[in-house]
């Protein structure tokens, strides 16, 4: 049994890294979630400012978007022409895809600076990412209603875990061994 566990030592790393560090990450965001709540930022401030930095998007695109908290659930609706196009809920403003992906890069340490750097980078570029699908996908429901499924439930995902899996695949890339001494 013991030379089981030393022949894949490396891998059991990784998965005990893996699945605690996402464990202690969803562990704070959900005490997050739970003390987290505002009502100036309803329903708290991560969701909020996805939606307003989605409403920032669309109306540059020319659009008269609105977002407005919902007074149903806790979410920001996405308005244009005062029709409810799409609502942003907690699970639309890609934390768990961004706790995700950190955990990742943890269980595939390479150096606190470089896997921090890459960890903040990464996580700045799905944010940006999820804001920009958020919008878009808005953009889409409006202006073709009749493709609201494919856009919600394939295409817009496939974008965002896309993503998770191309930042994925540089850094397995870009990792390399230190030599053991």
């Amino acid at each position: 049994m013991f030379k089981l566990i030393d022949k894949y030592k490396s891998v059991l790393r990784f998965i005990l890294t893996f699945v605690g560090s996402y464990f202690v990450l969803a562990l704070l965001y959900n005490l997050y979630l739970t003390y987290g709540a505002s009502t100036t930022y309803y329903p708290d401030i991560i969701t909020h400012t996805v939606a307003k930095q989605s409403e920032s998007i669309i109306n540059v695109l020319g659009y008269n978007m609105k977002v407005v908290p919902s007074k149903v659930e806790a979410a920001m609706n996405l308005t244009i022409n005062n029709k409810v196009l799409a609502r942003v809920v907690e699970g639309c403003n890609a934390v768990s895809v961004m706790l995700l992906f950190a955990s990742f890069m943890l269980a595939f340490f390479d150096g606190w600076k470089r896997t921090l750097l890459f960890i903040l980078g990464g996580v700045a570029l799905i944010y940006a990412m999820n804001v920009t699908r958020i919008a878009l996908l808005t953009i889409g429901i409006y202006e073709y209603p009749e493709y609201t499924e494919l856009l919600h439930g394939t295409i817009f995902p496939a974008v965002i875990y896309g993503t998770v899996f191309l930042l994925w695949l540089g850094w397995i890339r870009s990792y390399k061994k230190q030599p053991k001494t």
